[in-house]
């Protein structure tokens, strides 16, 4: 897997006596471990034969792992995939250091990480001020072209403004 990879799961231990392990995804999206899927770990590629949700976990058997001491010398790897780009899907790494502008073209400031926040993700700037995703302008995450993150912000949401 040459490609740009994220980290998706890890293995967490040997399911079994024929090769199968316990993985834990750190991503909701579970066509991670679909039949015929790959995932790199441990700098090999690892084909998903068989997968079964297992208690908030997976059970999976990749090929060519067929014993449980093949099984054991995975056992908390990481596992790594290309991304699954997705219409409206935001990548951190990817608007971290764009600006924000707000519907008068105002430039609010420099996205300086993502924060989850039950109600709406927020983008945090530089300044510390932060900008609920709600305000993001809808069909407008296409900063691969603009170059900018565009917002309809509500009067007096940011301290600068007031």
């Amino acid at each position: 897997m040459a490609e740009k990879t994220l980290e998706v799961g890890y293995i967490v231990k040997a399911h079994g006596i024929k090769g199968e392990v316990i993985v834990a995804l750190i991503t909701n999206r579970s066509e991670r471990v679909a039949p015929g899927s790959t995932l790199a770990c441990g700098g090999r590629d690892l084909k998903v034969a068989a997968s079964s949700p297992h208690q908030g976990r997976w059970i999976v058997h990749f090929d060519g792992i067929t014993s449980r001491t093949l099984a054991e010398s995975l056992r908390g790897k990481p596992l790594f995939a290309p991304p699954i780009v997705d219409d409206g899907e935001i990548w951190v790494d990817e608007i971290v250091g764009l600006p924000v502008v707000d519907q008068y073209e105002n430039r609010l400031g420099i996205v300086a990480a993502l924060e989850a926040n039950p109600a709406s993700d927020l983008l945090v700037l530089q300044t510390g001020e932060v900008i609920p995703l709600v305000f993001v302008v809808e069909g407008d995450m296409d900063y691969h072209h603009s170059g900018a993150i565009h917002v309809n912000i509500p009067e007096g949401l940011l301290e600068s403004e007031t």
